[in-house]
């Protein structure tokens, strides 16, 4: 009876790498890709930055832009500044919009941290660029999406951008290569009351 079950677990492998085979055989495209990771859940960020680790292990140059996070220290620009080689990490931001309460002021260091992605996402010497919460600023209209557009449609062919943060305009969705929705099942914030803590959420 074991025989006969891993006989069939056997043959139904056989199958299924078979068929995957084929699948990959047609699979002859390189290129950059536009990569967008929004939705209420947690993680956007947490797996922009698992890219980056990705990238930097196969040697990559990445630019990181930060676009609200940069009144607050967080871990990984602790770890991303040990490979200064391989990795610029600029956090730009003062805080979230109802931190601050200067639409003006919001404006204007959102102006600032997307003149550092437009720097990278032309620079030939950068592989990927991750703007991080990109998407919060496009929604609070502190940019206008048909430039952000513009410039992430116009870069060079093999170059990777990273765009994070809830609502995603739907033009940016209908452009990016890959698209991840994130869903909020179950939260601690929510439903125990537990605060922001270092190693989880910065």
């Amino acid at each position: 009876m074991v025989e006969r079950t891993e006989e069939r677990h056997t043959e139904k492998m056989k199958k299924k790498q078979a068929a995957h085979d084929r699948i990959m055989a047609g699979k002859t495209v390189e290129k950059g890709l536009l990569i967008v990771h929004t939705g209420k859940g947690k993680g956007k960020t947490t797996a922009a930055l698992g890219m980056v680790v990705r990238a930097i292990g196969h040697g990559k140059k990445v630019g990181v832009v930060q676009f609200v996070k940069g009144a607050m220290t967080t871990g990984e620009k602790a770890v991303f500044d040990a490979f200064s080689d391989n990795v610029e990490f600029k956090p730009m931001g003062e805080g979230f919009t109802w931190n601050t309460q200067d639409r003006a002021r919001d404006i204007a260091l959102a102006r600032e941290a997307w003149d550092e992605v437009r720097r990278m996402v032309a620079d030939p010497a950068y592989d990927m660029v991750l703007a991080d919460e990109l998407n919060i600023v496009l929604r609070y209209d502190y940019l206008p999406v048909e430039e952000v557009l513009e410039v992430l449609s116009a870069r060079g062919e093999m170059k990777h951008v990273i765009v994070t943060g809830r609502n995603a305009p739907e033009a940016l969705v209908e452009q990016a290569d890959l698209v991840t929705e994130m869903t909020l099942v179950k939260h601690p914030f929510r439903e125990q009351g537990v605060k922001a803590q270092a190693g989880i959420e910065f």
